[in-house]
């Protein structure tokens, strides 16, 4: 099962490859234009955009878990 689950998240890792290099040269260019309080600014802006999506995914996947481990103790 470990095997499978390692295939599948290296299948997903090549499938989501090319999007890393398609980043907007417009937006890259004028954060690089920005002074330093500006690319602070901006990088602050990208962690507070982040931390709520990757928390509520960290929450649900945990629940799930859990959910999952105290069901399978009450059918033994």
């Amino acid at each position: 099962m470990r095997v499978r689950a390692a295939l599948l998240a290296f299948s997903l890792f090549l499938c989501a490859a090319p999007t890393f290099s398609q980043g907007c040269a417009m937006c890259r260019s004028s954060a690089a234009a920005t002074s330093k309080d500006g690319q602070k600014a901006i990088s602050k802006g990208v962690l507070v955009l982040v931390v709520p999506p990757i928390g509520f995914m960290t929450i649900g996947v945990g629940l799930a878990f859990r959910y999952g481990k105290k069901r399978d103790l009450e059918n033994c």
